[in-house]
């Protein structure tokens, strides 16, 4: 039986913490770690961070695959996934943010109690989307699970194209002062008690597009993001060049849950919506 290539995480370390908002927190991660990855042609970079179990003695290298052969699944990291909000490779530093919201999750208390020094291993990165100068405008929709890529999106907008962008947040105090082009039009939208998703849905359905093509990028909650498909495909004529679009989360189920029946639920979602509707 062949050996798997040895795939060690990369290892940082955090050197400061920041509370941006009530519950968003960034994590800056630097150290010489960070020199072997290559990222910064996309605005959705994303990694897969790695959280020991409490207790737990691990391989010098920590590789996950080793790690997932060897041990128990109970000894196994939770693994997340978050979006790099910034890249500064000359430093290196690379910028995280964790939207947290009290002891619940596994990222979110860790991020609320991150320290400089702290190790941070993580896998990555991916990406695939960058805002293109060859749209006639842009759309970006998402949740606060979005603001880092959408934020990230913003500062690498084309001049002269016109933005279009979307944030559903709890409340207000949630907002973030971001960097964007100066005729960027940006509205933020505080949902309160409602269910994540209502108002972003309805502020993309009731807007008014820009004329042209336009490149998309829908991120956030799975049944918002679902909605929000459904609409641009049909009823805006958007074809699927045109889009990234997915579902970072999923309301009611941890990421483990997620990402195991994501495909799944991206596959129905596909065959309901590509399939035309019947009179």
């Amino acid at each position: 039986m062949a050996t798997r290539p040895a795939r060690p995480a990369h290892e940082g370390v955090v050197t400061r913490v920041e509370q941006l908002t009530p519950h968003m927190v960034r994590v800056v991660v630097g150290g010489e770690g960070l020199r072997r990855i290559d990222a910064g042609q996309f605005t959705d970079h994303y990694i897969k961070v790695l959280f020991p179990q409490a207790g737990v003695d691990y391989p010098a290298t920590f590789d996950l695959g080793t790690i997932r052969e060897t041990m128990p699944s109970d000894a196994w990291p939770a693994v997340r996934t978050y979006t790099v909000r910034k890249w500064l490779p000359e430093i290196p530093e690379m910028w995280v943010d964790f939207v947290v919201h009290g002891d619940a999750g596994v990222a979110g208390p860790w991020a609320a109690q991150a320290k400089p020094g702290d190790p941070f291993r993580f896998m990555g990165p991916g990406g695939a989307y960058a805002p293109s100068p060859d749209a006639d405008w842009h759309l970006l929709a998402g949740d606060e699970s979005a603001l880092p890529a959408i934020a990230a999106a913003l500062e690498g907008m084309p001049e002269g194209i016109p933005v279009r962008a979307f944030l559903e947040v709890e409340s207000a105090d949630e907002e973030q002062k971001l960097s964007a082009p100066a005729d960027a039009d940006i509205t933020w939208l505080h949902r309160g008690s409602r269910p994540v998703g209502v108002l972003l849905c309805d502020a993309v359905r009731n807007a008014t597009f820009p004329a042209g093509r336009a490149q998309a990028f829908v991120h956030g909650e799975a049944n918002l993001v679902r909605d929000l498909r459904g609409h641009l495909r049909r009823d805006r004529g958007l074809t699927m060049d045109q889009l990234s679009i997915s579902g970072y989360w999923r309301n009611g189920m941890n990421e483990d849950g997620w990402q195991t029946s994501k495909r799944e639920f991206n596959e129905q979602t596909e065959r309901e919506q590509e399939t035309p509707a019947t009179v």
